[in-house]
C-alpha cells in the first residue's frame, strides 16, 4: 500500500464535468492498494495518517494532526502508484491490487477514517478524474505500508 498525502487548503475531484468530492483544510491521499495488502496494512495506514501531525501550531511548526485541526481528507485511488520506476520507460501497473479487491480494501480505510469521526469525500474508483489540489506549504510526504 503507498500512499502521498499533501496538506490541503481546499481541494477537489471532478467527474464528468461534476464535482463528487470536496473539501476545505485537511489532507488528500492519493491511495494505492498493491498485491498483498490486506486489512491489517489499511488499519496500520489509517492509524498513521491519524497520527501524523503535519499541520502548524500558533509557533508555526508542524505539530497538530488532522484532527486537532478538525481537517477532512479528500481520499482519491490512484493505481499509478505502483510502478517503481525502475526499469524502463513505459509504466507497468504489475504490483497494482485487482480492482474489485483494491476498491473493498479503499473503502475499509475510508470507513476507518469515518470511525475515527473524520469527514472523508472520495472520488469514484475507476473513473478519469479532474483532482484539484490548492496544496498548503507545499507539504508533501509519502509512505508505503
Amino acid at each position: 500500500m503507498k500512499i502521498v498525502i499533501q496538506r490541503s487548503k481546499k481541494s477537489n475531484v471532478i467527474v464528468d464535468n461534476k464535482v463528487v468530492g470536496e473539501i476545505e483544510r485537511g489532507m488528500v491521499l492519493l491511495v494505492c492498494m498493491e498485491k498483498g495488502d490486506d486489512l491489517s496494512s489499511v488499519e496500520k495506514a489509517a492509524k498513521k495518517i491519524l497520527g501524523l501531525r503535519i499541520f502548524s501550531d500558533e509557533q508555526g511548526k508542524m505539530n497538530l494532526s488532522l484532527k486537532q485541526v478538525e481537517g477532512d481528507v479528500l481520499a482519491i485511488s490512484q493505481f499509478t502508484l505502483s510502478w517503481d520506476g525502475v526499469k524502463g520507460n513505459r509504466p507497468s501497473f504489475d504490483r497494482s491490487m485487482p480492482p474489485n479487491e483494491a476498491n473493498e480494501l479503499f473503502e475499509s480505510f475510508c470507513d476507518l477514517l469515518i470511525k475515527q469521526e473524520v469527514k472523508v469525500e472520495k472520488g469514484v474508483f475507476g473513473a478519469s478524474m479532474e483532482v484539484n489540489i490548492q496544496n498548503d506549504g507545499p507539504v508533501t510526504f509519502s509512505l508505503d505500508f
